[in-house]
């Protein structure tokens, strides 16, 4: 296996790398890098056939032959590096980790790369999230569901943001995810005359359970504080809505995506 380098100085420039990549979606767009911490989240993006170009690991958590057996894998080996508790302390994000951090090359995630299978698709549409945690609530949601595809309209961020795969638990990994603007994402759907389902609060929308998803569908959820834009509702096959019997007129959106999309797992099952 070899004997790995060794870091243990703070000011090491790829220590300062990992720091920038970690605050700075600037630079992970730049170096088109990420990093990623956390075994099963590693091996879920060995999986996915992610290239990680080096992994760095605490001695003292995970000893060198355990983390070659994660990586065994990889579509080539990365580098390995072994650092100080110190650094390792440094370069991580999480409160609670398992003594990995890895530098990893991310995917371009256009829409041409969908391949969707043959038969009634569901799809899951967000519209311009924002918020880090609910991006990886419905991507939790959308691997629970074994969604066909996540399309992501607008995005606010970027998909690397370390938060967003804390909150995924790797899920980023799993889906099948696309990005692109709002016109480019209804043409992908209306050229595969997938059905768009929008949830909007309008006298117009139906309650979502009266609505058949029984054939090829995207979900389309918007932001909690403005919604969807007109150009999606306009687009809308149908606009659907879940009753609010209290005092408030809205739920979480992952929340509300999830009670969407397992209504159209329910009816295509019964």
């Amino acid at each position: 296996m070899g004997t790995p380098k060794q870091i243990s100085s703070l000011q090491n420039p790829l220590i300062k790398q990992i720091v920038l990549l970690q605050e700075k979606s600037r630079e992970r767009r730049k170096q088109g890098l990420f990093i990623l911490e956390g075994q099963r989240e590693l091996s879920l993006a060995i999986k996915a056939g992610y290239d990680v170009k080096s992994l760095l690991y605490d001695p003292e958590i995970i000893s060198h032959e355990e983390v070659v057996n994660i990586t065994k894998d990889s579509q080539k080996p990365p580098e390995f590096i072994e650092v100080s508790e110190a650094v390792y302390q440094k370069m991580t994000y999480r409160g609670s980790t398992e003594g990995v951090v890895a530098i990893v090359r991310s995917k371009k995630h256009d829409l041409k790369d969908i391949a969707l299978k043959q038969g009634k698709v569901l799809i899951l549409v967000a519209e311009a999230p924002e918020k880090p945690g609910n991006i990886g609530a419905l991507l939790r949601t959308a691997d629970a569901a074994n969604l066909d595809a996540v399309l992501i309209a607008n995005p606010k961020g970027d998909l690397y943001n370390p938060n967003i795969i804390r909150s995924s638990v790797g899920c980023l990994f799993t889906n099948s995810i696309g990005v692109g603007t709002t016109a480019e994402i209804l043409e992908f759907l209306k050229d595969r005359k997938i059905n768009i389902y929008c949830a909007a609060l309008s006298s117009v929308s139906e309650n979502y359970t009266q609505t058949d998803f029984t054939e090829s569908s995207a979900i389309v959820v918007g932001t909690e504080a403005i919604g969807l834009s007109q150009e999606w509702l306009d687009a809308s096959t149908k606009n659907i809505i879940i009753p609010m019997e209290g005092e408030i007129d809205s739920m979480n959106v992952s929340v509300s995506a999830a009670i969407l999309i397992f209504e159209a797992k329910r009816q295509r099952s019964a």
